[in-house]
């Protein structure tokens, strides 16, 4: 197999994500039109504004979320980095249906989208360091460790 099956997963993780972003802007025209707010506006009925807000914050974090799911999997483990990117949309969908319901409902996304952002900020700075490691001072940290279990 080539090198498309060393990122197949981040792929795959990515483009769910994207999806999953295509899906919440459907549903913000759909509550526009449901209470009759016309483009450019973003205030109106509670629900809508929650909505549009519930998207808006998934947008803001979509950067930060692929630079750390890909990371983490070209420079830690692909399956490691996959399954968190999982957990992170997972996480995203409790955030946003929550949020449209009540700000309150969003919580319990939230953080988890945030220790699934965490998690794979740590496993990147793990693989880099190992790989900084193995480059530079000829040390494999995860061979190591894989070596102890």
């Amino acid at each position: 197999m080539g090198a498309e099956s060393d990122i197949v997963l981040l792929a795959i993780v990515s483009l769910l994500s994207a999806c999953q972003h295509g899906y919440y802007a459907r549903l913000v025209g759909r509550s526009r039109m449901k209470h009759k707010i016309m483009p450019p506006a973003v205030t109106g009925h509670p629900e809508f504004e929650r909505t549009f807000r519930a998207q808006q914050n998934c947008m803001e974090f979509f950067p930060i979320f692929l630079v750390v799911l890909w990371t983490a999997g070209f420079f830690f483990f692909q399956e490691v980095a996959a399954a968190l990117g999982l957990l992170y949309i997972f996480a995203r969908h409790l955030y946003f249906k929550g949020y449209v319901t009540s700000a309150q409902g969003r919580i319990a996304g939230f953080y988890l989208s945030l220790i699934s952002l965490f998690l794979l900020n740590v496993l990147s700075a793990l693989g880099i360091t190992n790989t900084l490691l193995k480059k530079y001072l000829d040390v494999n940290i995860v061979k190591q460790v894989h070596h102890m279990f």
